[in-house]
């Protein structure tokens, strides 16, 4: 049975998988955290829920039995309707080229199985809020503030992000990314600060997480992605002008 539709977008989770002992498990226990979960057991019923639920977050299995779990990813980001849900992949494939190409389809988090259900939680929830800050942002009025570096600029009020007079499109976790940068200019965030700090984890997971939406980050700033600048061995800040 589906959530009512009164309750909030940002606490819709879906979780796409197709071994039934884990998703009871993983529905339990984010019902037990407040939220609102669905599952699906194939790509197909997956992608179809996606589209009629609208979840602010989906968990899903790379290892499905009628499609490949990054499929599924590039299928929901190629669309318009879940433009802004956060996806935590999940999958038993624990070598260091499956986890990047996870998050370079678009994934914003990964975890390898045997996992924590427990972490699996968390991660989530952090997700939600992100999606509900997301929400509330866009139904906010303009305050006419803004956060500027060259041609690039924030309204941190409704969340918007503008190369010259152009928008950017970004998700909610790159526009926390690019966001705090901003906000501390000159300071240098090691990659578990920014797992901490945008993400809201503190976890033993690769840095490539990190990296790799860094990457993606540059991309859709386009001319403005030379605003992030790497300092090797540490991590990232904002480039000085």
């Amino acid at each position: 049975m589906l959530a009512s539709p009164s309750a909030p977008g940002a606490e819709r989770v879906l979780v796409i998988d197709d071994e039934p002992d884990l998703c009871e498990l993983l529905l339990f226990n984010l019902r037990e955290a407040g939220l609102s979960p669905e599952s699906a057991s194939t790509a197909a019923q997956g992608l179809a829920l996606a589209a009629t639920f609208a979840p602010a977050v989906i968990v899903l299995d790379v290892m499905l039995p009628d499609l490949d779990g990054t499929e599924v990813c590039r299928r929901i980001r190629a669309g318009s309707v879940n433009a802004d849900v956060a996806i935590l992949m999940l999958t038993a494939r624990g070598d260091e080229d499956s986890r990047v190409l996870g998050l370079e389809v678009g994934a914003d988090d990964y975890v390898v199985k045997p996992f924590s259900v427990r972490e699996v939680v968390l991660r989530v929830r952090a997700l939600s809020r992100r999606a509900g800050e997301r929400l509330a942002a866009r139904g906010s009025v303009d305050a006419g503030r803004r956060l500027t570096w060259g041609d690039l600029s924030i309204d941190p009020v409704r969340h918007h992000v503008y190369g010259g007079r152009a928008e950017i499109g970004l998700r909610p976790l790159e526009y926390k990314l690019i966001s705090l940068l901003i906000e501390h200019p000159g300071r240098v965030f090691t990659r578990a600060e920014l797992l901490h700090e945008v993400w809201g984890i503190t976890a033993d997971i690769t840095t490539r997480t990190v990296d790799t939406h860094v990457r993606r980050l540059r991309e859709k700033l386009g001319a403005q992605g030379d605003v992030i600048e790497t300092v090797h061995g540490f991590g990232y800040r904002l480039r000085e002008r």
